[in-house]
C-alpha cells in the first residue's frame, strides 16, 4: 500500500518528536526549536493522530516516551540523519563540488589512507571527502555511503566487494625490547609481555602455531581495543605486538618500532573496497576504487 502524501508527517513534525524525546519534555524542545511549547505539543498530537500511536505519556506532570515512542525514535533519528546528510551533500554540490562519502576502518584511515588522500584530491580537484569510522558491515540502505573499506571475507549484503590487499602481520617492539632479546628466538616471546588486539585474541596463538611452537603462553598480556592503541603501547615499551606492516610503515622507518623476527604471518582475511549495488555507476566512487588499488603494493 502506498500512502497519500497528506498522510506523511513533515520533517518539522519529526524534528519536534525527536527533540522532545531527547529532552524528555516539550519546554526544552520548544527552546531548541525556537517555538512555543504549545506549538511543539500540537505537532506531537498531530503526529500521534497520523500514526494512530501514543508517543508520550503524562507521568506526574511531565511527559515521558511511551513504549511505542521508544520503538519509533531510532527510525526517526535515522531518517533525520539521512535527510541532513542529503542536504549537506546537495549544498556541497551546489557550490560546484563533487562529494564522496567513505566508511572506513579507523586505524586504516588514520595511518594508511589519510596520508595518501592528497594524491587522490590532486587528480580530482573540487572533490569533498567525508570519512566515517565503521568497523563492521552495515546496511547501505540505512547509511548513505558511496563506498566502504572492509576487512574480512568478501561478503556484504547488497554490495560488491573488490579485493584490495591481503594482511601480513609481523612481531614488533620498541628498539630497547629488541635489544633485550638479543640472542633469543621466537619461542622466547611466550615469556611476554605480549600485546593483544581485543577483537582478535587468537592472533599470537596463530603466529606461534605457524612457527611450529607451543601456544600455551600465547594468550597472556595486555589487551587493546584498536590497532592504534596497540601501536602506541608497543612504542612505549609495554611489550611485543603483532601488527600489520602497512600500519607501522612510518614507525619502522623512523626507528620507533623494530621487527623482532622476520617471520610474517598472512591472515585468512583480506581488505576490500565495498561498493553498494545502487552506486556501482558512480564515476567518482569508481575513480577512488581504482586509485586506492594503485596505492597498494603486495
Amino acid at each position: 500500500m502506498k500512502l497519500n502524501r497528506r498522510q506523511m508527517p513533515d520533517i518539522a513534525t519529526l524534528q519536534a518528536f525527536e527533540c522532545a524525546a531527547r529532552h524528555g519534555g516539550f519546554t526544552q524542545a520548544a527552546r531548541e526549536l525556537n517555538l512555543t511549547q504549545s506549538a511543539v505539543s500540537r505537532q506531537i498530537k498531530e503526529l500521534e493522530a497520523r500514526l494512530g500511536l501514543t508517543l508520550f505519556e503524562r507521568v506526574r506532570q511531565r511527559v515521558v516516551l511511551s513504549e511505542q515512542g521508544h520503538a519509533l525514535l531510532p527510525e526517526v533519528r535515522n531518517l533525520l540523519n539521512r535527510t541532513e546528510a542529503m542536504v549537506l551533500k546537495a549544498m556541497a554540490s551546489r557550490a560546484g563540488q563533487q562529494s564522496l562519502s567513505i566508511a572506513t576502518l579507523p586505524t586504516f584511515a588514520s595511518r594508511w589512507l589519510t596520508p595518501r588522500l592528497p594524491g587522490f584530491l590532486e587528480g580530482h580537484p573540487g572533490t569533498t571527502l567525508e570519512l566515517a569510522s565503521r568497523s563492521e558491515p552495515f546496511d547501505f540502505d540505512e547509511e548513505n555511503f558511496d563506498l566502504a573499506i572492509h576487512y574480512g571475507q568478501p561478503v556484504w549484503a547488497k554490495a560488491v566487494c573488490h579485493y584490495l590487499c591481503r594482511e601480513v602481520i609481523l612481531p614488533v617492539a620498541c628498539p630497547a625490547l629488541k635489544e633485550n632479546m638479543a640472542g633469543l628466538g621466537p619461542a622466547d616471546l611466550a615469556d611476554g609481555p605480549l600485546l593483544h588486539l581485543s577483537a582478535r585474541p587468537k592472533l599470537w596463538a596463530e603466529w606461534f602455531d605457524e612457527q611450529g611452537l607451543d601456544t600455551t603462553g600465547a594468550f597472556s598480556g595486555h589487551r587493546f581495543g584498536q590497532f592504534s592503541m596497540q601501536i602506541e603501547a608497543a612504542i612505549a615499551g609495554l611489550g611485543a605486538a603483532l601488527l600489520p606492516r602497512y600500519l607501522i610503515e612510518q614507525e619502522l622507518a623512523d626507528g620507533r618500532l623494530a621487527i623482532l623476527f622476520e617471520r610474517p604471518l598472512t591472515t585468512e582475511n583480506s581488505y576490500y573496497v565495498v561498493v553498494p549495488e545502487g552506486k556501482r555507476e558512480n564515476p567518482l566512487a569508481e575513480a577512488f576504487r581504482l586509485w586506492i588499488s594503485s596505492q597498494v603494493t603486495e
